[in-house]
């Protein structure tokens, strides 16, 4: 019987309570939505699979925040495999990021502003909270709390979420080392 991708990192995988898939293709563009289809999809429904057949407890996914008006193959795939993860009937928290802002990529901080303004008007208001930008320190805080916090059932953090989970967390933190 010929072995499938997720066979090689099982090992890895057994005996855990908690499993956090990351992988993807990097710097996504829509230019790249064959290698969405053949790595994202694949490492996707591979970790999914792997997850509900060791009996994971809690199966931690980042996504991306949909619809989404570009990226459409990305958000596509990554939909599919929210879907796969529902079907499991894994426990799990999938995270719903944008764009993340983090070291290396400072041309993203000049849309800010603009997304404040859309934020304030009315016909734009939905789309630029859904599709606002978070900061690596809260993508980093609210995966953190996922893994201290395990959910039963299916947990979607959409930007405002990953926004506050974390942080509230964080926060909490500080106040009890504080004491």
């Amino acid at each position: 019987m010929a072995s499938c991708p997720g066979d090689s990192y099982r090992h890895f995988v057994e005996g855990a309570d908690t499993f956090v898939a990351l992988v993807g293709v990097s710097h996504p563009s829509p230019a790249k939505a064959d290698q969405f289809r053949q790595i994202d999809l694949r490492a996707g429904l591979e970790a999914v699979r792997v997850a509900s057949e060791v009996k994971v407890q809690h199966f931690i996914y980042v996504s991306v925040a949909q619809p989404a008006p570009v990226m459409q193959s990305y958000a596509a795939v990554r939909a599919e495999c929210e879907q796969a993860i529902a079907a499991s009937g894994l426990a799990a928290t999938v995270l719903r990021p944008w764009y993340v802002l983090g070291p290396g990529h400072l041309w993203p901080y000049f849309l800010l502003p603009f997304y404040k303004i859309a934020e304030w008007i009315p016909q734009t208001r939905e789309s630029a909270r859904r599709l606002g930008l978070v900061n690596i320190r809260q993508m980093m805080q609210t995966l953190v709390r996922a893994v201290e916090d395990p959910y039963q059932g299916v947990r979607i953090l959409k930007i405002s979420d990953i926004r506050t989970f974390g942080a509230a967390q964080d926060s909490a933190r500080k106040k009890n080392a504080a004491r």
